[in-house]
């Protein structure tokens, strides 16, 4: 196992390794592509390789014309099967944070809580990985309060870190019979808000924790954005009255997302490369949204 995880990261490093020299590839196909179009000469720095460059634009289709990122290959495998997740929290967590823990259990499905214990990182992705889990989700806290969540896709990356702020969780709602039961339904998604390519790219991260449900399910979990804070909500709906009364119910827990980083790998590799980190003097530009408008 050891060998074929080792064999498949050299082949991942490999393939990222070479999306410079194909992006390049792909911008003089696409100067040659315009100034064909245009009626214009060909640039005089590709003419030396524009027979060549000719013959691989002629053989193209929708599928190979645009080159494909060690990006698109993270999530390539998601669509063939749910996705199974590991969550655990740091060490000597806090009876508040277990309870959180256990409740982030019910929103995920095919979620299992395992107890840190004295694990280190490395120990904790390479059993995922030998037991093809998809994610795994770590959740830390400061002084009894839930304050931090990792979301680490496996095997490669990435790494998502946010900050988690406004925690509600089922147990701090008194009403208990208005709350309601959490089904264990797969979960139709709201994504609100996310039109910037880095806001792309954290929707992605996310709506790949959750199974594709079935149309008639009335479980629904919110994600939206504003300020670049992510609300999550967790609702169920019904419909007492005919189609056109609707009844929404929250059945919690509820929290606030703040992303600082996005890391090209797992959570164990401190070398990874950064994709995206928030920087101090980010937090200046008032007006300036990451995530969406």
């Amino acid at each position: 196992m050891l060998r074929r995880n080792r064999r498949l990261e050299k082949e991942y490093l490999f393939r990222k390794s070479k999306e410079t020299l194909e992006r390049s590839k792909y911008e003089k196909k696409r100067k040659i592509r315009e100034a064909v179009q245009e009626g214009k000469p060909i640039p005089t720095e590709l003419r030396n390789e524009e027979a060549q460059l000719r013959q691989e634009i002629d053989l193209e289709d929708e599928n190979t014309a645009v080159p494909r990122t060690h990006i698109d290959d993270e999530y390539a495998k998601a669509s063939e099967r749910d996705p199974k997740i590991l969550l655990t929290t740091s060490r000597d967590p806090s009876a508040p944070l277990i309870q959180f823990t256990k409740e982030l259990k019910l929103v995920f499905p095919n979620a299992q809580v395992v107890n840190r214990g004295g694990q280190v990182i490395s120990e904790i992705v390479e059993s995922c990985r030998a037991h093809d889990y998809s994610d795994v989700v770590l959740v830390h806290e400061h002084r009894g309060k839930p304050d931090g969540l990792i979301v680490c896709h496996l095997p490669y990356g990435p790494t998502a870190y946010f900050q988690l702020c406004n925690v509600v969780s089922r147990h701090d709602i008194k009403d208990k019979k208005a709350m309601g039961t959490v089904p264990q339904a797969y979960p139709h998604l709201i994504i609100n808000n996310f039109t910037t390519k880095l806001g792309e790219r954290t929707a992605n991260i996310l709506k790949h924790l959750f199974p594709v449900p079935k149309p008639d399910t009335k479980r629904i979990i919110t994600f939206a954005n504003d300020q670049d804070y992510i609300s999550f909500r967790h609702h169920i709906y019904d419909k007492p009255g005919g189609p056109k009364s609707i009844e929404l119910k929250e059945i919690g827990p509820r929290f606030e997302l703040k992303l600082f980083k996005i890391k090209l790998g797992t959570v164990d590799q401190d070398e990874a490369q950064n994709e995206w980190v928030l920087k101090p003097y980010m937090n200046t530009a008032k007006k300036q949204k990451f995530l969406g408008n």
